[in-house]
């Protein structure tokens, strides 16, 4: 029985092996699903059609510029909104505490929900990173994404209450795929590192509860600290004080690979980004521009 009004928003690109999957298991809570596409080269449009789903296509800037276009699109019959990715799907608990959500009569104008991820096949238990507590279901004109680069977040206007259940990110692609897309990653959280260092006009977090504490950490604490040991601590906290080495052989290589590797290179481009500036004697947007492929 879909939920009164609920409209889920599906990002994809190149998604044929996970869309279908994400569809099922949407489809019965949803009164309308809106497929938001950076013009897949795939089958992703053909199964999206197969569904009946509504299927837009947008050019892609940024996860957060993509989710806002689609708000605006919606009809005026939606009165909630459920963002997710289409390699995520939810858990049979979490689909009927949505449907209790939405149909209850509670002054909440959002929702967070519990995230776990898979790698290589595997759940990864341990290491202190999940489940993460994230916005994901909210009041349609409550909502926005925040206009970042990278990590962004929904915020809302009011109150917040909490799902039972998970959403599973559960992606079957291959580690070059994995390697390639936190290549892209690192890219665009370099250029977060580098605006709260040079554009003067940051706008103030308003992100509450655990996510806000740990945006707050890793921009007052963490982004501080010399890099080679922030990273390798990092690193050690969660596969060794945290456990990680109990994900097994996958949970090394997502905790080395996540924790380390992809810190590191975020750190790495941020130099380099610095580098050109004083090299070339060019602001930080052209810099920006030449290292990592994106103009502000």
């Amino acid at each position: 029985m879909s939920c009164q009004g609920l409209a889920v928003v599906i990002l994809t690109y190149n998604e044929e092996l996970h869309l279908e999957r994400c569809i099922n298991g949407v489809k019965y809570i949803a009164n309308q699903i809106i497929v938001i596409d950076s013009f897949s080269t795939d089958k992703t449009e053909e199964i999206a059609k197969k569904y009946g789903v509504k299927f837009v296509q947008n050019a892609f800037v940024n996860h957060a510029q993509q989710f806002n276009f689609v708000l605006d699109l919606l009809p005026r019959e939606i009165k909630w909104v459920l963002r997710i990715d289409a390699d995520e799907y939810l858990t049979p608990e979490l689909q009927e505490s949505i449907n209790q959500a939405v149909e209850s009569s509670a002054s909440f104008v959002g929702y967070t929900l519990k995230r776990r991820m898979t790698f290589g096949g595997k759940m990864i238990r341990y290491g202190g990173v999940f489940p993460i507590e994230i916005l994901r279901l909210f009041r349609k004109g409550h909502g926005v994404c925040e206009v970042r680069w990278m990590d962004e977040h929904i915020t809302v206007d009011g109150p917040v209450g909490k799902l039972k259940g998970e959403l599973i990110d559960d992606n079957l692609k291959d580690l070059t795929w994995w390697i390639q897309k936190h290549n892209l990653y690192s890219n665009r959280e370099a250029v977060e590192v580098l605006k709260r260092r040079y554009v003067s006009t940051q706008i103030k977090s308003s992100l509450r509860g655990s996510a806000g504490l740990k945006r707050y950490l890793k921009e007052h604490v963490y982004s501080k600290l010399p890099v080679l040991p922030k990273v390798s601590v990092y690193f050690l906290y969660r596969y060794v004080f945290r456990w990680g080495f109990l994900d097994g052989s996958e949970g090394f290589a997502f905790h080395f690979l996540q924790g380390f590797w992809y810190r590191y290179l975020v750190e790495a481009k941020v130099q380099e980004v610095e580098r050109i500036m004083k090299i070339r004697q060019v602001d930080f947007h052209d810099a920006v521009q030449h290292v990592l492929q994106i103009k502000l």
